[in-house]
């Protein structure tokens, strides 16, 4: 378990975070979206136990970070956005001094590194050093020192970061797998298409502020009264545009004749949406499709920073 609650951070004047509440459950993913100086980094740092808190509890496992840091911190495997260690380290190496650097006794290192270099396919890579790694595999490498002692809760700071598309599959493979495990995780990310496909839920930071957090559909529905449709028709029909006048006088709706069988509505009010279904279909229009056009994350994001700025 992951959690803050009204988690604030200031650096003099300026408010990097302010009164953030999120929770991360075992087995889910929560994806941190936010520009650049949102605050998701500090949201982590702290949570990692490597900054303070101006005001506000965070906690890992039920631990208090304030309170109980060090137990929290051994409940806790932490990625940061740019993951470096010695180049001229083996990947072996490397992993037993992290191990013992988290208080690992010597008989359990060898075992500990060649579970997480087996889970993460880095058997092959233990005897290179960290300067032959391609980009890839050095995320392997800083996700396998985050996992050293099998700890509850993830917190990982632009995994995506540099990677490419196959990359990034199997980056996304490796999260999945270890929510199914039952890990709770938090990442950051600015790869929204990446997100939508591996987050639980969704946590958009803006300013230092929360703007919203969700299953994508729940945001969805929340963030746009508006529904846009999409409807065609199987033949072009002489009255179409007709009944669309018609009907959008009387429902209070926008729309827009892409051609001579396509249309696209803006409904100002979501619940209309049957009502405008009926008497289409009441003016036998062959009408084949009816279909809301739901926003994407990019989309909803967007539109959450630009009414902040507004």
């Amino acid at each position: 378990m992951i959690k803050t609650e009204q988690l604030t951070k200031h650096y003099g004047t300026i408010h990097a975070l302010s009164e953030v509440d999120l929770e991360v459950a075992p087995g889910e993913i929560l994806g941190f979206l936010g520009p650049n100086g949102a605050g998701k980094s500090t949201t982590l740092r702290i949570l990692s136990g490597y900054l303070p808190p101006t005001s506000g509890k965070a906690s890992i496992n039920g631990l208090d970070l304030m309170n109980e840091s060090l137990a929290a911190r051994r409940c806790t495997g932490y990625l940061p956005e740019n993951f470096v260690a010695p180049s001229e380290l083996r990947v072996s190496e490397y992993l037993r001094f992290r191990a013992a650097l988290k208080g690992m006794g010597r008989k359990q290192v060898p075992a500990e590194v060649q579970r997480v270099a087996k889970h993460l396919g880095l058997e092959p890579r233990l005897r290179q050093p960290f300067s032959a790694l391609s980009k890839g595999f050095r995320q392997r490498v800083g996700l396998a020192d985050a996992l050293l002692g099998d700890p509850p809760a993830l917190l990982l700071d632009e995994p995506f970061s540099g990677l490419d598309p196959l990359q990034r599959e199997e980056f996304r493979s490796i999260l999945t797998n270890l929510a199914a495990d039952g890990k709770a995780i938090l990442f950051s990310s600015h790869v929204l298409p990446e997100v939508e496909e591996i987050a639980t839920r969704v946590l958009i930071l803006h300013q230092g502020r929360s703007k919203a957090v969700g299953t994508l559909e729940d945001l969805q529905s929340h963030l746009h009264e508006k529904a846009k449709l999409c409807v065609r028709l199987s033949d072009a029909s002489p009255k179409a545009t007709e009944v669309f006048e018609a009907a959008a006088a009387d429902l209070d709706f926008s729309f827009e004749v892409q051609n001579a069988k396509n249309y696209l509505i803006e409904l100002n009010d979501h619940g209309r949406r049957s009502d405008l279904f009926q008497r289409l279909a009441n003016a036998d229009l062959p009408v084949i499709e009816f279909r809301e056009l739901r926003p994407d994350l990019d989309q909803l994001f967007r539109s959450l920073v630009e009414e902040s700025s507004a």
